[in-house]
């Protein structure tokens, strides 16, 4: 459970950010969008290394 400690005088909106941090880094959306289909492990890969590929691509040009 995510609890976001709120002392009296404090904006809530900050506290609202701060739950919305908290709740993006447990990962559960996207848990949950993973799982609404099955992805067979060799397509996994095949994304992975797809992404591998275009991230060295882009340190390659930033280098340059």
């Amino acid at each position: 459970m995510i609890i976001v400690p709120v002392k009296d005088g404090d904006n809530i909106e900050k506290a609202l950010k701060k739950f919305k941090r908290k709740f993006e880094k447990t990962g559960a959306v996207r848990e949950l969008r993973a799982r609404r289909e099955f992805v067979k492990p060799s397509i996994k890969r095949r994304e992975q290394l797809k992404k591998a590929i275009y991230v060295q691509h882009l340190r390659l040009q930033e280098e340059q």
